[in-house]
């Protein structure tokens, strides 16, 4: 029996001497002896699969070898060793790097084998493992198989091949047996039928004939179909099929794409990061995790299985039936008002997270994969914000090229209307989740907290900096000038607006806001706004000259404390104007709704809420009106649909204005309806409120308790004659009144002599409180008496009326001060008080002395009263905030003074009116409201200067700030309603929005000159530093929140004339090249500028600036253009009923109050016209064409 395996020994030695020439591998290794303690090193080396050993590195002769094919190699844990030998020695063994070579056949023991470094045992294991070539068995088995595979399947081809060919014989015999039946079916047939002769063949001229008949019927037939087919091809109906097919393709393809974003969403981000919030050190918690990602898992789970049905739709091409499709996925995508209404907070949870460097170090690992193609988290978290829309978009196209009477025709328009339902439900969602959100983020920015900011009524209005006038004693201005420094660094505060709160907040030098101890906080129902100082008072005078009329006063009464004034400036006229404008109709609004629910809760059933719900008007959808879910900042249902008038009816509803819903409608009012219409029905509010007031307004207005009749006043002394404010009255009670201006309204009861008289004393809001002693003020809790005057005695109360008019009552009546009335306290309240009283008396039965006629007068003057205040509430908002109606409409600014004249020689105006009247007269009257303001024809005739500065003499500090002064100016010199129907896009842009069409003129003559200065200079190094210096300019523009500037100056450097210079880039320092890269950053228009957006909301040195960056500022003009142009082709102006869609103005607005934020506020820069001169000299400016031309010879082409 042979023992021993013979090999040849030469070829083995020749191998040998190989490997130790050219291995794989070589170096020493300790090898484990059969004895399980020993260890001997070897000189190993590696030729293809055969591990030689030898006993030292230069042996000749090979001590062993192995054969490596189908081994294994693997890491073993370093032996257990004894405590004997010295601890040094054993944390060297410690230290080997252990593996073991397993072979793959029984009987053969392993090889195990360590070295010193763990780096070469890893090199070792690496070539041993090559050297099995595990690989190649794998793929060999993997062959295999399919090899075995095939093999079957051709087994079973064959049989197959078998069994048809025995059913094609048996078919072949079926054949013959029917064919043999058939034959002797026909003899027998012959045989039955009776003889007759055959007919001679026919003519073969009738043979022809025949023949080219059916050649001709043929051609004439095909000619036919041709033209058939070729009409339809060329008729609108198949190119209405093509473009519609077209549109199927693409929104598959569209849907593929947003599923893969899904996918890497969720595959790339979502599982990995729940998986890290798992480990023992987490990162990331699982709440922010949800947080972040909200459902986005089960959103892609709903798009894989309707892109798999459009897939499928796909195969039976070209019918194309999608609309059951739709109906199967519109009841599920109600899963994305969850998303949608959370997006903002789950980005803000994001951001919170990345301050954590162990997170956002994950997170960019994670974003560095290939397939997310450089896009962050960010951006496919927003992807599914504009999936909604983007199905109503293809809809709509969809619905373009689909005829009616299409099959699917109703089913795409009922999913059409379903989604637009959706997309508005979560628009309404997103703003009230929106306006809370806003609020927590400057109520985190406190650093005190701010509770009435957790009030989920209060709706931010407007934000600003402005000065605040030290005050000394007796509420006098201390003597301080404007331009002084001292007073505009310490007395400059953060001031916001809400609808029932004034807040004052100081910058300290971290950027953090903190309240002012006193006065920080100032409730609005215990304000009175004072527009111009008192002419009594000197200091007043004083002030108006010294600050420029850029000062107003808020005097404050806080009922359990002493009344104080407050004192602001605004930066320019039209600023002061405009806050103006919102504090005081804010005021109004929370003082009209504080006295009707005062009055209402102590007299009558019917509150002010249940006025408004009672009113279906308000709240239910009729055909001329659809409303939405969200509530405005009267608690009233956002209008989503309505016609003209209804939406006039809502700008004339005396219960309640809502501060959104005027601006909204005073910015978009010319898409749907005219200036004059708008003026024509304030006219008739003013001049005939009962007929313009709808019938059920009025019913509510004096709805009253039902069990209140007029029997139960027989009683002198019932309670209801005698009435106390559960709380101060809302209105400013001033303590003293100036004689000449006091008017008073009483209302005297002769019922019971006890009984004291209530004075409704108006007087102008100018009167200064402060001067006024604690120890004067009445208790909080004042009693109101009504006081009817006597039939006998109302003719007498005439002659102390100065003026009357028909319509006055005859038992309100005007008292000379003096007298009893001087002697006793009395309190000062506005016409809304009046009315608030009168109505709630008005709301019981009659009163002894008063008849019907008698009431229907008391009515009347109070409605007249509260429509002139109306009236006036939006003249003023509309004269202050919106000039250019006027400035560019002359017939219409010669009717508001003709309106607002004949209010003046109204002879019931009372004084307070009168003064707002005069007011907005004054306003109106001043032909330049704001003259800090700068045009650009104006800036150019100021720069006749004999010689122009040259760009080498010029700093980066002076180029930025002239470039920001004149874009601004450009900028601020757009109109608001040039945004309006998208006239930039139109044909005639030039005659429908000349000024943005300048702003674009001047951007492209901006980068064309930056362009054309860097390409003048022959030499690399001085184009270099022209680089360098332009990008020092932009960036003083960024710092100037110039980011027009910004993009003008980093477009012109991207230029293909300027970027392929590669020569001159390389003398651009890295610095520089890095700094430019960060502005680019800044001003991409990648992801709708989504960096751009954030960098305005952001202020320039806090970071954590919740609303918008502070003005003055430039934004790029082009990212609101491109806003409003997605919001004007996404959704009509008017529905098919042809109601206004109004939730579509709001959105306008928005975006267009944001566009006048910045427009408001100008740069304090002066002009330096020499570099104005060289900014606008368009002698400087190269063609596109030339330049490529001058890049080309400065740097020639490459050869291929």
């Amino acid at each position: 029996m042979q023992k021993s395996v013979r090999y040849n020994e030469g070829h083995a030695l020749y191998l040998a001497f190989l490997a130790r020439k050219e291995g794989t591998k070589r170096g020493f290794l300790s090898k484990k002896a059969a004895e399980a303690s020993r260890w001997h090193e070897k000189w190993f080396a590696l030729y293809q699969n055969v591990l030689f050993y030898f006993e030292g590195e230069q042996s000749g002769r090979p001590a062993g070898m192995y054969l490596l094919e189908g081994c294994s190699c693997e890491r073993t844990p370093a032996p257990p060793r004894t405590s004997a030998g010295p601890a040094g020695a054993r944390d060297a063994l410690d230290k080997q790097y252990y593996f073991t070579v397993l072979f793959g056949h029984e009987g053969q023991k392993p090889l195990e084998l360590r070295c010193e470094e763990e780096q070469a045992g890893k090199e070792w294991m690496e070539a041993i493992h090559q050297a099995s070539y595990a690989d190649i068995l794998i793929e060999r088995e993997v062959l295999m198989q399919k090899y075995i595979h095939l093999v079957q399947i051709v087994e079973t081809e064959k049989i197959a091949a078998n069994q048809l060919r025995h059913q094609l014989e048996d078919q072949d015999t079926e054949i013959e047996r029917l064919k043999s039946e058939i034959v002797a079916l026909n003899k027998t047939k012959e045989r039955m039928r009776p003889y007759h002769s055959h007919q001679e063949d026919e003519d073969p001229d009738i043979k022809k004939i025949k023949k080219v008949q059916s050649f001709m019927r043929g051609w004439l037939c095909r000619r036919k179909w041709k033209t058939i087919v070729q009409d339809y091809i060329c008729s609108p109906h198949a190119e209405s099929m093509r473009k519609r097919n077209q549109i199927v393709f693409a929104m598959v393809e569209a849907e593929t794409e947003y599923v893969h974003q899904l996918y890497i969403l969720v595959n790339g981000f979502l599982r990995p990061l729940r998986m890290a919030a798992s480990s023992k050190k987490p990162p990331i918690s699982h709440d922010d995790v949800s947080s972040i990602f909200l459902n986005s898992e089960t959103i892609m789970f709903l798009h894989e299985i309707f892109h798999q049905g459009l897939k499928a739709r796909l195969a039976n091409w070209p019918t194309l039936v999608l609309a059951d499709l739709f109906d199967i996925l519109l009841p599920m995508l109600n899963i994305y008002q969850e998303f949608v209404r959370n997006h903002q907070y789950s980005l803000q949870v994001l951001a919170n997270c990345k301050q954590n460097r162990d997170f956002d170090k994950l997170l960019k690992q994670y974003e560095a994969n290939p397939a997310c193609e450089g896009r962050m988290l960010e951006t496919f978290l927003t992807y599914p914000m504009f999936q909604i829309p983007r199905y109503i978009i293809t809809l709509h196209e969809l619905l373009a090229h689909t005829p009616h009477e299409h099959v699917e025709r109703k089913s795409l328009e009922f999913a059409k209307s379903k989604l637009e339902e959706l997309s508005r439900v979560m628009h309404d969602e997103v703003s009230d989740t929106e306006n809370i959100r806003k609020n927590l983020a400057i109520e985190r920015m406190i650093v005190e907290g701010c509770d009435i900011l957790l009030d989920t009524s209060q709706t931010f209005i407007r934000q600003g900096s402005l000065i605040q006038v030290p005050s000394v004693e007796r509420g006098k201005l201390s003597k301080v000038r404007l331009g002084s420094l001292s007073l505009k660094k310490e007395g400059e505060r953060q001031c916001f607006l809400f609808t029932k709160h004034f807040l004052i907040c100081t910058r300290s030098s971290g950027g953090k806001l903190h309240l002012l101890k006193t006065g920080g906080v100032l409730s609005l129902i215990e304000c009175t706004l004072i527009e111009e100082p008192d002419a009594t008072d000197d200091d007043s005078k004083g002030s108006g000259h010294m600050f420029g009329h850029l000062d107003f006063k808020i005097v404050v009464e806080p009922p359990d404390a002493a009344p104080f004034t407050v004192v602001l400036l605004a930066p320019s006229r039209q600023e002061k104007a405009a806050w103006m404008s919102d504090i005081s109709q804010c005021v109004d609004n929370i003082r009209c709704n504080g006295l009707m629910t005062i009055v209402f809760e102590e007299n009558s059933k019917v509150t002010v809420p249940h006025m408004i719900k009672s009113d279906a008007r308000l709240h239910k959808d009729d055909t001329d009106i659809c409303f939405s879910k969200t509530l405005n900042s009267c608690k009233v249902p956002q209008i989503r649909y309505a016609s003209v008038e209804r939406l006039l009816e809502r700008l004339t509803d005396l219960r309640f204005l809502s501060i959104d819903f005027l601006n909204t409608f005073l910015h978009t009012y010319r898409i749907f309806t005219t200036a004059a219409v708008v003026l024509a029905k304030l006219s008739d509010i003013y001049k005939r409120p009962f007929t313009s007031i709808p019938v059920r307004s009025l019913e509510l207005f004096f709805a009253a308790s039902p069990n209140n009749r007029g029997e139960h006043m027989v009683d002198g002394k019932s309670p209801r004659l005698c009435r106390k404010f559960s709380s101060p009255p809302p209105l400013a009670v001033s303590r003293t009144s100036s004689p000449v201006r006091a008017r008073k309204l009483s209302l005297t009861s002769s019922l019971n002599s006890r009984i004291g008289a209530l004075d409704l004393t108006t007087s102008s809001p100018s009167s200064s409180p402060t001067a006024h002693s604690p120890a004067a003020s009445p208790p909080p809790h004042t009693s109101a008496v009504l006081e009817s005057v006597p039939a006998d005695r109302a003719g007498d109360s005439t002659e102390l009326s100065p003026c009357r008019s028909p319509s006055t009552p005859r038992h309100l009546r005007y008292r000379q001060p003096g007298g009893q009335a001087a002697d006793s306290p009395h309190c000062s309240v506005s016409p809304a008080s009046a009315f608030a009283i009168a109505t709630a008396a008005a709301g019981h039965g009659s009163p002894p002395g008063f008849n019907n006629t008698e009431r229907t007068c008391d009515k009347e003057f109070i409605i007249r009263r509260t429509a002139t205040n109306r009236v006036l509430n939006v003249l003023r908002h509309w004269v202050s905030k919106h000039a250019q109606d006027f400035e560019l409409n002359n017939e219409l600014k010669m009717n508001v003074l003709n309106l607002l004249e004949e209010v003046l020689r109204d002879p019931d105006l009372l004084p307070q009116e009168r003064k707002a009247t005069a007011n907005i007269l004054r306003a109106l009257s001043q032909d330049d409201q704001d003259d800090i303001h700068l045009k650009l024809e104006d800036i150019i005739q100021m720069t006749d200067c004999p010689k122009a500065e040259c760009f080498e003499t010029l700093s980066a500090m002076e180029l930025a700030e002239q470039i920001t002064l004149l874009d601004h100016v450009v900028f601020r010199s757009i109109p608001y309603e040039e945004f309006l129907g998208q006239g930039w896009m139109k044909l005639d842009k030039n005659e429908r929005a000349p000024y943005i069409m300048k702003t674009s003129q001047h951007f492209n003559e901006m980068s064309n000159l930056v362009a054309s200065q860097i390409m003048n200079y022959a030499d690399i190094s001085s184009r270099a530093n022209a680089i360098e210096k332009w990008v020092a300019v932009a960036d003083i523009c960024r710092c100037l929140h110039n980011y027009n500037g910004v993009l003008e100056i980093t477009a012109a450097l991207n230029r293909s004339a300027i970027y392929r210079l590669k020569k001159t880039w390389a003398k651009v320092s890295k610095q520089t090249k890095a700094l430019m890269e960060k502005l680019q950053k800044t001003v991409s228009s990648e992801g709708r500028f989504k960096n751009l957006r954030e960098t305005l909301k952001k202020n320039k040195n806090h970071s954590s600036w919740p609303c918008s960056c502070n003005p003055p500022a430039v934004p790029y003009l082009g990212m609101y253009l491109t806003d409003l142009a997605f919001i004007e082709e996404g959704t009509p102006n008017f529905t098919e009923e042809g109601l206004v869609n109004f939730s579509k103005m709001r959105m306008i607005s928005h975006i267009i109050r944001e566009i006048r934020q910045f427009q408001q506020t100008a740069y304090r820069i002066d002009q330096q016209p020499k570099v104005i001169q060289y900014l606008l000299d368009k002698a400087l400016i190269i063609d596109e064409d030339t330049l490529y031309e001058l890049s080309l010879k400065i740097e020639p082409r490459l050869p291929a």
